[in-house]
C-alpha cells in the first residue's frame, strides 16, 4: 500500500462539497448586492421623475380666490418676463430663464468645443507619450476644482482682467463671464472624451492613409476625426448638457438676480438653475406659488437635460464606427 505525500492534503468530500456551496452562496450573494445597487439607482430616478411631475403639475393647477388658474401652461411658455417676487400680479415666463441659460451655455461650448477637440487631437496625435501623461494629468485636475471657485474665478480674474478692459459695457456679473468659466469647466470633458475616440480608430487606417500619400494633417481631418465622430459629438452632447445644468458659476458670475431675455453677453441673465438657487435660499415662502414655480422650472431643465441624452444616444447608434 502507498501513501500519499506528506505535502499533499487530504480534503474529505465533504468539506470540498462545503466550499463549493459557499462559493456558489457568495456568488449569489454579489450578483444580488449588484442587482439591488442597480435598482437602487433606477428607483431614485424615478423617484426624482415622480416628485418633479406631482409639483409641476400642483404648480400648473394652482388656483386663486376666482377659481382662475394662476399660471396657465400656454403663459407659462409664451410669455417673454418672468418676474415672481417684483410684480403684481406675479409673471411666470419661463422664455427668460431659457434664454439666459442658452446664452450662457453658448458661450461655453464655443469657448470649449473647439478647444477641446483640439486639445484631443494634440494628445492622441502629436504629443509624445511623456507630455501626454501630464497634459492628461492637469485636465484631470481641472475637472476636479469645485465648480465654486470656477465662480470666484469668474469674478476675480477673467471679469476685471479679461473683459471689462476690452470693452466698459461689462459690468461685474454678465452672461459672457460666467460663459467662459463654464467652457473651462467643461473643456476637461472634451478634451478627455475625444481623445478617447480618436485613440480607438485603428492605426490601420492611419497607415493606410499615410501609405497613399496623404500629408498627417490630411490623415487626421479626413480619416481619423470623421472614423471617430460618433464619440467626438457624444463628448459634445455630454459638455453641453453638463453646461446647462451648472449652478454654482453661473449663480455667481452671471448675476441671478436679473432674468431678461437678451442675447447680449455683456448683459446680466439668470438662468433655470441660478433661480432654483434663489428660491431654495429663502427668499420665497416655502407655501406660495413662487417656492412652487421651481418645481416647474426644474422639469423643463430636465427635459432639456432628457432630451440632449437621447440625442446622443441616436447620434451614437447613428454613426457608431464598429472595427475587427
Amino acid at each position: 500500500m502507498t501513501s500519499l505525500p506528506a505535502t499533499t492534503p487530504f480534503i474529505r468530500p465533504t468539506t470540498r462539497r462545503a466550499r463549493v456551496r459557499f462559493r456558489a452562496i457568495f456568488e449569489r450573494l454579489i450578483e444580488s448586492t449588484l442587482f439591488l445597487l442597480t435598482l437602487l439607482s433606477v428607483l431614485t430616478t424615478l423617484s426624482i421623475i415622480v416628485i418633479l411631475t406631482r409639483e409641476t403639475w400642483g404648480f400648473f393647477t394652482m388656483r386663486g380666490a376666482d377659481g382662475q388658474l394662476l399660471v396657465p401652461l400656454s403663459d407659462f411658455l409664451t410669455d417673454s418676463l418672468w418676474s415672481p417676487l417684483l410684480s403684481s400680479p406675479p409673471r411666470f415666463g419661463i422664455a427668460p430663464l431659457v434664454g439666459g441659460t442658452l446664452l450662457v451655455t453658448a458661450i461655453a461650448a464655443v469657448f470649449a468645443l473647439p478647444l477641446g477637440l483640439l486639445t484631443a487631437v494634440y494628445l492622441s496625435e502629436y504629443a509624445p507619450n511623456r507630455v501626454r501623461s501630464v497634459l492628461k494629468s492637469l485636465l484631470e485636475i481641472l475637472a476636479g476644482i469645485p465648480t465654486v471657485v470656477y465662480g470666484f474665478f469668474a469674478l476675480t480674474f477673467i471679469t476685471p482682467n479679461l473683459l471689462q478692459p476690452l470693452s466698459t459695457s461689462f459690468g461685474t456679473h454678465s452672461a459672457m463671464s460666467a460663459g467662459i468659466a463654464v467652457g473651462i469647466m467643461i473643456l476637461p470633458i472634451v478634451s478627455s472624451l475625444a481623445e478617447d475616440a480618436l485613440r480607438a480608430v485603428p492605426q490601420s487606417l492611419r497607415e493606410g492613409s499615410l501609405a497613399l500619400g496623404s500629408t498627417k494633417a490630411e490623415t487626421i481631418l479626413r480619416v481619423v476625426i470623421p472614423a471617430a465622430l460618433s464619440g467626438i459629438v457624444a463628448s459634445f452632447l455630454l459638455a453641453i448638457t453638463r453646461a446647462i445644468g451648472e449652478t454654482m458659476i453661473v449663480a455667481l458670475a452671471a448675476g441671478g438676480g436679473v432674468a431678461q431675455l437678451t442675447i447680449d453677453p455683456a448683459a446680466q441673465v439668470q438662468t433655470m438653475t441660478a433661480y432654483m438657487v434663489k428660491v431654495f435660499l429663502g427668499e420665497a415662502p416655502a407655501s406660495g406659488i413662487e417656492y412652487q414655480s421651481s418645481y416647474a422650472v426644474a422639469f423643463t431643465l430636465f427635459v432639456f437635460t432628457f432630451a440632449m441624452t437621447w440625442i446622443g444616444v441616436l447620434v451614437l447608434r447613428r454613426y457608431r464606427e464598429v472595427y475587427e
